[in-house]
């Protein structure tokens, strides 16, 4: 990429009247460069079965060529047209609620033969059309893809053949699942049950992988397609999507983005694209502080070790993320401070009709100029003058906080308390080192290997329950080697089967953690650090731990909530109770400080993320989350502010007005 893209989502084909040239020159004069178009558009590329009409995406690309516009094409797979339900009812996806009903998005199967057979089409004469245009610049397959629950009879037989080439023998899957537990055990594999009425944690979560590799092996199939027609230089990209946070009403609108997505693997997803893409929504106006974007960006970027692409964030969307002023700026420097080197909208106009009218995008319903649209522009004019090589960063981080799938599905199945939720932990733990301004990867196990572990002088592992052995022992290799490791309760617990190991907990780790335990009980009146405690705790014995904190309670306390370990060259740090943010942020300093790391001098709501960018500049990003003025004292040697042109030396004072940024460049 030469320049950082920014623009939005533009349907020509959603608008009340024409207005296309209209739109791209307000686009252009709000420093826009990039437009993505025909995801979601199968009804209007393909009205009837085997007639196809590009006619809108060539007016599109016929306007941004003359405006030396970036385009995007997006595979128009999420959303099906009716006629093809009609000419075969069984494309709609089967899933634990019965066959789903015509209408909504993202409800096919994915699998169907029919499905495939009719999106390939599209795929391929889509790609066909648009490839060999100047102003196409990539493809992005599909939308936000997942699983969508397909568990239909073809599907389960698939997912019956994945098990005997793993287990080859139905003892052998007896045995990895426990099956003769409640006369599950079969005999025959054509007595496997149906997955649906499973009631076998480790089978039902093994079903739940196949599920998602039948998603990644998706967009796989997409990505084959659509690279038999791209230009070598075009990208293919996806926008992944988190766990949607709800609250109250189970409706789009309550939600945001929030934790690791339970139906797709994105490391796994992530091998069919050429640059990582994402989607975050996030908490606007008072509830604004940055962490959705730092996670989902710390998440993408790591799936390549690379910069990402944002494909969709929000602009004005529902009432509550109205924008106050100067937080849509804000937004969009806190994406780039993550690693991203795209900004693109959802959408440009708000839809005047259908199930997202009032989700609304750049423009309002009157289709003209509003705060919102300024405030992009003023942004928009900024990336042109000082352009990608300057504002776009790469990272060296030196934390990686672990993630699993199958540890987020078994807390389903296992819950630690019925108002505590796998991503509930670790949002705990992540936002606790964002908020201290501690950057970190975000990886998912599967990604840690010997290669890629010496990069890193801590480890952070929230609720890593499901782990197998061979990934114990990189981990206590890891500490033993130098490294700092902490992590939370219900960690090192059971195999990759669910399987608990049946050996002191956590397993393989007693002598690193330097503690065992075999009880943990609801909290109750117990404090830890003269706080009340919540959900859980974890009743520790300590045996070699160097430093531990008890208790506080008549009964329990005698154990330990905390250890801390000198275990080989390294150390480990094991929190057996959900804490405060104040006490697990304690831990943090201790340990960031035994990892030979400099603890930063602030926190949220001032946020620092730094890298370097192409010009071998050390770049600082200094991040505002509140409405109230500060003034912080200025860390770095000599730097400058590439926004405002103001320069510091170290120990200057920094002015921070309401929703500020500072883009700081050493000198």
């Amino acid at each position: 990429m030469k320049e950082i893209l920014f623009g939005a989502a533009y349907y020509l084909e959603y608008m009340p009247y024409d207005r296309l040239k209209e739109d791209l020159d307000m686009m252009q004069q709000a420093g826009m460069n990039t437009i993505r178009i025909a995801e979601s558009t199968w009804s209007t590329l393909e009205p009837t079965d085997g007639e196809f009409d590009f006619s809108y995406i060539d007016r599109v690309l016929e306007e941004a060529q003359k405006r030396k516009m970036n385009v995007i094409i997006g595979t128009p797979t999420y959303a099906i047209p009716s006629w093809l339900e009609k000419k075969c009812p069984e494309v709609m996806v089967y899933n634990k609620e019965g066959r789903a009903r015509y209408g909504h998005r993202q409800i096919m199967d994915i699998m169907h033969p029919v499905f495939r057979k009719y999106a390939e089409r599209v795929i391929c004469k889509l790609a066909e059309h648009t490839a060999a245009h100047s102003s196409v610049i990539g493809f992005q397959i599909d939308n936000e893809t997942k699983h969508y629950g397909t568990a239909s009879r073809e599907v389960q037989e698939l997912f019956k053949e994945h098990l005997k080439e793993k287990y080859h023998t139905t003892e052998a899957l007896n045995k990895a699942f426990y099956l003769a537990y409640w006369s599950n055990s079969i005999h025959d594999w054509d007595d496997l049950p149906d997955m649906l009425g499973c009631i076998n944690g480790g089978l039902a979560t093994e079903f739940a992988a196949f599920q998602r590799s039948l998603a990644a092996q998706y967009l796989q199939w997409q990505s084959d397609l659509v690279s038999k027609y791209k230009k070598k230089e075009q990208f293919i990209t996806h926008n992944f999507d988190f766990e949607w946070k709800k609250f109250g009403a189970d409706i789009a609108q309550d939600g945001y983005s929030y934790g690791v997505q339970p139906d797709i693997n994105h490391y796994e997803a992530s091998k069919a694209v050429t640059i990582a893409g994402t989607d975050i929504y996030h908490p606007t106006q008072d509830e604004l502080t940055g962490a959705e974007i730092a996670f989902g960006g710390d998440s993408i970027r790591s799936l390549k070790y690379d910069n990402y692409f944002v494909l969709e964030c929000q602009a004005q969307a529902f009432k509550y993320w109205t924008p106050y002023p100067g937080q849509l700026r804000l937004h969009g420097y806190s994406h780039l401070a993550s690693g991203a080197q795209s900004i693109l909208y959802w959408n440009w106009h708000s839809i005047h009709n259908g199930y997202e009218t009032y989700w609304k995008g750049i423009l309002s319903h009157d289709l003209a100029t509003n705060p919102t649209y300024e405030e992009a522009g003023v942004m928009g004019r900024e990336f042109e003058r000082l352009g990608q090589d300057t504002l776009c960063i790469k990272k060296e981080n030196k934390v990686a906080l672990i993630v699993d799938n199958r540890s987020l599905d078994a807390f389903k199945w296992f819950p630690i308390d019925k108002d505590l939720s796998y991503n509930d932990v670790v949002r705990w733990m992540y936002d606790s080192l964002y908020e201290m301004n501690m950057e970190c990867d975000i990886l998912d196990i599967h990604a840690l290997n010997e290669r890629n572990i010496v990069k890193y002088s801590m480890l952070v592992t929230p609720v890593l329950y499901s782990i197998a052995e061979e990934k114990i022992a990189l981990i206590r290799e890891f500490v033993k080697a130098g490294g700092v490791l902490v992590s939370s309760f219900k960690s090192f617990v059971a195999n990759e089967e669910l399987s608990v190991y049946p050996d002191a907990q956590p397993h393989g780790m007693t002598e690193c953690f330097g503690m065992h335990y075999n009880q943990f009980t609801e909290p109750g009146k117990t404090k830890f650090a003269g706080e009340p405690l919540s959900y859980f705790a974890e009743l520790l014995q300590v045996t070699t731990a160097g430093s531990y904190e008890n208790y506080d309670h008549k009964y329990w306390g005698r154990y330990a909530g905390l250890t801390e370990n000198a275990y080989g060259k390294g150390c480990a740090f094991y929190i057996g109770c959900f804490t405060s943010k104040e006490i697990l942020k304690k831990i943090y300093r201790k340990a960031y400080a035994k990892a030979k790391e400099t603890v930063p001098a602030f926190e949220w709501p001032v946020i620092i993320r730094s890298g370097i960018n192409a010009k071998n500049d050390t770049i600082h990003y200094l991040l505002h989350y509140s409405e109230e003025e500060c003034e912080i004292t200025s860390p770095y040697d000599h730097t400058v502010d590439l926004l405002s042109g103001k320069e510091y030396q170290k120990g200057d004072t920094i002015h921070l007005t309401d929703w500020d940024v500072c883009v700081l460049k050493e000198q």
